[in-house]
């Protein structure tokens, strides 16, 4: 994948099938719904055939299937596969060497979604089924004079914090059928395949797509008004080729003021509005770094544009541009023409940099931490090695510097424009995280829907680049966890209000699952004008046609609405900051639950729904009884119902 020439280079380089993923403290079991099934389709090349069942019997045991590294029950003798996936080869006498409880020997199969492996040593038999979308790499191991057991096979490396290494026998020759199939199913970019996403043919009650829709959201934050409105420039995506269709911009800004600002903004990404505050009308607005370049370049119509977003807001006389980068890397950015805003031309504003480090910088803290919590986890020291990661640090800067956005526009009702290099990594962590504080529409399951969509997928975060979807060279400086980092401070968040979000840690694992597994068109490609071209909305599947057809898997049951309607400010401090083990070393056993999460979360909500209903039923009765007394029917009315306190 070629490198978008970001100038972000300029600064210092240092799933599932099933869908579904255990929530919080998830060990190696994954949890599985039931999804149709079909028969099996014809097998390609394969180093043995399998035997085959009854669709209708499979059907029935795949509710109960389960898969990963934990060896959970498997009822099934087939390969569960979905619609639209089909075998593409299987391999018998291969040994999963599981760095947790040992060598297991079994069929691997590979199917155009899929990695599945299935012990026959063990009853019941040990399940691995990993979506080939999660994988970036494959190397072989050993030769054809290697000697010793399991030294002869493959090693798999997976973007979900685990690596994969499987023994083949060298008489049976299946290592190359299996590493030929990975290399063609797992990179189908690199090949010019499709997508599995395009293959996938499912029915879900609810249609993900209608979830976002750009009008109704602007409508919500009460849009247009007298100091906003709503422009349709760039709805060809000619304007700005990474950009939404629709955007808000200043009322008094038109079209020809908004081009010239684009000729002095990085990938012509000019300011456009986030978020507005019901009250104070304080905006949060999002763009890329100016053109200043080392020469100190000036934009009369930029200075204008900028002063226009203070001036829609009466609350205030003075604007922040909050920077995401250190200082030093928005100085160095001034060699390739970029730059920061300099306090002396852009009258009443005021520049801030918080410090958040580069996508380089944050892919290499990754891997160190991926280096101490897989296979093994060095308890003795096991702090010092999770500090030299830095990643708690990057979290803790990250949340800091959006808890700096919020109290701007909460508690100093001051606009803020938010930006770093090109503005669609750190730019959307920011913004998409003050939303949250700010809003607490957006802390429902469809409201992060919806913020993901607006602040992430709209706006051009590079997905496909990021996250090397389909594409083998894993060696690409353009990836970077930027999302999953965000998801990281999304759990911080949680954990601070557990009551204050009307979904669970298992939404959010399900969501990183599917972020790689290239099942759902949501998160393909790099901008929406690439969505558009590829017809993603009508040739493939929504990932939250599937979450919000099953909302009941992804609710909290401590969800408590009416006391969170506040502004949530979180303790953005590395003494409240804390490693999220429930995604990180879900694969290790050690991190299972001692109860069912996914079971007790069922429970609590059929709890909560019982005694919402006997509230109603009170609180109408207590209405019904003020009406008699109002009426004079004192004496008709029903007695009313005390309750008599718990061990009175």
């Amino acid at each position: 994948m070629e490198s978008n020439g970001s100038l972000e280079e300029v600064e210092e380089s240092p799933q599932p099938s099933k869908h579904v993923r255990q929530a919080s403290g998830s060990s190696l079991d994954n949890v599985t719904l039931p999804i149709p099934v079909v028969s099996r389709a014809q097998v390609g090349p394969s180093a043995d055939n399998a035997s085959t069942e009854p669709a209708a019997d499979r059907l029935d045991r795949e509710q109960d299937d389960a898969k990963s590294s934990g060896g959970k029950p498997a009822q099934t003798e087939d390969v569960p596969l979905l619609l639209g996936e089909r075998v593409e080869g299987i391999a018998k006498d291969v040994t999963y060497l599981c760095p947790f409880t040992g060598p297991v020997r079994g069929t691997l199969c590979i199917t155009n979604y899929k990695l599945y492996f299935k012990g026959v040593e063990r009853e019941p038999p040990f399940i691995l089924d990993v979506p080939l979308g999660s994988i970036y790499r494959v190397e072989k191991v050993g030769g054809s004079t290697s000697r010793g057991e399991n030294s002869y096979g493959l090693e798999i490396f997976c973007k979900d914090m685990r690596n994969l290494r499987f023994a083949h026998k060298q008489e049976n020759h299946s290592r190359r059928l299996v590493y030929d199939k990975l290399q063609t199913y797992a990179f189908p970019v690199s090949n010019r395949l499709p997508f599995f996403a395009f293959e996938y043919k499912n029915f879900h009650s609810e249609d993900g797509w209608a979830v976002y829709d750009p009008m109704a959201e602007l409508k919500r934050q009460g849009l247009p008004n007298e100091s906003w409105r709503i422009s349709k420039i760039n709805e060809g995506y000619q304007f700005c080729d990474t950009y939404p269709a629709v955007i808000a911009v200043p009322a008094a800004a038109d079209d020809e003021l908004l081009r010239q600002v684009a000729a002095f903004r990085s990938k012509n990404r000019i300011p456009i509005l986030s978020w507005i505050h019901p009250q104070s009308h304080a905006t949060i607005t999002r763009c890329s770094q100016p053109l200043v370049g080392v020469s100190g370049r000036r934009s009369k119509e930029d200075e204008k544009y900028i002063q226009m977003l203070l001036d829609a807001n009466a609350q205030s006389h003075k604007l922040v541009i909050m920077d995401a980068r250190p200082s030093v890397n928005a100085v160095a950015n001034k060699a390739k023409g970029g730059g920061y805003e300099n306090e002396d031309t852009y009258q009443n504003a005021e520049v801030i940099f918080l410090d958040i480090h580069n996508i380089h910088v944050m892919r290499e803290s990754l891997r160190k931490l991926k280096d101490i919590c897989y296979p093994s986890i060095d308890d003795s020291h096991w702090l010092s090695n999770l500090e030299a990661t830095h990643w708690l640090e990057h979290i803790k800067m990250v949340l800091a510097g959006a808890v700096r956005i919020a109290d701007r526009i909460e508690s100093q009702k001051t606009s803020v424009v938010v930006h770093c290099s090109d503005g669609w990594d750190r730019t959307s962590q920011l913004t998409a995280l003050a939303l949250l504080m700010l809003d607490p529409y957006y802390r429902t399951i469809k409201g992060f829907e919806v913020l993901i969509e607006k602040e992430w997928i709209e706006v051009g975060h590079k997905f496909a680049q990021r996250h090397g979807h389909g594409d083998k060279n894993h060696a690409d400086a353009d990836r970077s966890p930027i999302f999953q980092q965000f998801m990281d401070c999304v759990w911080q968040i949680t954990v601070q209000f557990p009551n204050a979000f009307e979904f669970n840690e298992h939404f959010l694992i399900t969501i990183l699952d599917h972020l790689y597994s290239c099942l759902f068109g949501t998160f393909l490609y790099n901008c929406m004008k690439d969505r558009v071209k590829e017809q993603v909305k009508t040739k493939t599947m929504s990932l939250w046609s599937y979450v919000n057809s099953s909302r009941e898997e992804f609710t909290n049951p401590m969800y408590a609405a009416y006391h969170h309607q506040h502004v949530l400010f979180p303790v953005a401090s590395m003494r409240r900051i804390e490693l999220w083990t429930g995604y990180y070393i879900r694969w290790n056993p050690r991190m299972r639950p001692q109860e069912p999460i996914n079971q007790r979360n069922r429970d609590l909500i059929e709890l909560r729904s019982f005694l919402q209903k006997q509230v109603e039923e009170l609180q109408k009765e207590i209405e019904a009884r003020d009406l008699g007394m109002q009426a004079g029917q004192v004496g008709t009315s029903s007695p009313p119902r005390v309750a008599s306190p718990i061990n009175a």
